[in-house]
């Protein structure tokens, strides 16, 4: 019971939770210890809460996941964990993570129970409204970058991160709903409500639109915020995120993969890559120029 208890966590997309660290990276305050350990902190109990969102999300699908051929297997739908069980174990976290939060910073609660009544509310409502569901989902990754905001004393941090995390979300949650049309074909709409409000081409103009901005308003950060290095080098970091960008768009319309954004960074080794090669050129801009 305790290993499907984890596996309902979902602990493979704690890695959306990395958002958090942020404001820390780029507002130069990485190796600050204080700073560090309260960011730490903070995104272990983001982790925490949107575990319990997965169990509550799981409980409300639980027989339509039973219908679904890949979600049929997980453990509440396929009875490996008790319902009863797994009700104990959503509110438990809740409360724990609240109580902590609160203790860490009271702004960073609030982020907190407002991500967590968001998403129950998306879990019962607005996961069913075509386009509100993924704006909702680009609510969530904004949410975990203002959460890291909260946790220290942010000096310059760049409000144009927000308009590219928002980008970047919605990105990601229209290739996601794409990548679930092109699995699951004609029955996609018996599976997933909402999916009966898109279709591949509708989807395609979304993603060509989102992905554009994205790379605009990204070029466009990595010149003109207030804490970039004067000498314009964050612009080296531009190739990267093209390739992550038209690499993901590769896996989704060629590979008919991409429905699950993290299993695309924990397994697909050149956009892993690229990632690695992102991070690395922005911390030696940023920490050794």
């Amino acid at each position: 019971m305790l290993i499907a208890l984890i596996k309902t966590m979902r602990p493979r997309q704690w890695t959306k939770n990395v958002f958090v660290f942020a404001a820390l990276v780029f507002d130069k305050q990485l190796f600050h210890a204080d700073a560090f350990l309260r960011t730490l902190a903070g995104f272990a109990l983001f982790c925490l809460i949107s575990s319990s969102v997965y169990i509550f999300n799981d409980l409300s699908d639980v027989e339509a996941d039973r219908q679904h051929p890949e979600k049929k297997n997980r453990p509440i739908a396929s009875g490996k964990l008790p319902v009863n069980a797994a009700w104990a174990a959503g509110i438990v976290l809740v409360l724990v993570t609240c109580g902590l939060a609160f203790l860490l910073s009271p702004g960073f609660e609030y982020v907190i129970v407002t991500y967590f009544v968001l998403f129950m509310a998306y879990t019962k409502w607005l996961k069913h409204i075509p386009i509100l569901d993924v704006l909702i989902l680009a609510a969530g990754f904004v949410l975990r970058v203002h959460a890291g905001v909260t946790l220290i004393d942010v000096e310059r941090f760049s409000p144009w991160l927000y308009v590219v995390m928002s980008l970047l979300s919605l990105f990601l949650g229209f290739g996601k709903r794409r990548a679930e049309i092109a699995l699951l074909t004609h029955d996609a709409g018996s599976h997933r409500k909402v999916l009966e409000g898109y279709t591949l081409p509708l989807l395609d103009q979304y993603i060509m639109i989102v992905s554009g901005t994205t790379i605009v308003a990204y070029s466009l950060y990595t010149f003109s915020a207030p804490n970039v290095p004067e000498n314009h080098s964050m612009m080296l970091t531009i190739p990267f995120v093209l390739y992550t960008i038209f690499r993901y768009l590769y896996l989704i319309q060629v590979e008919n993969s991409g429905g699950s954004p993290e299993e695309v960074l924990l397994t697909d080794r050149p956009f892993q890559i690229a990632m690695v090669l992102w991070a690395a050129t922005v911390l030696a801009i940023f920490y050794l120029s």
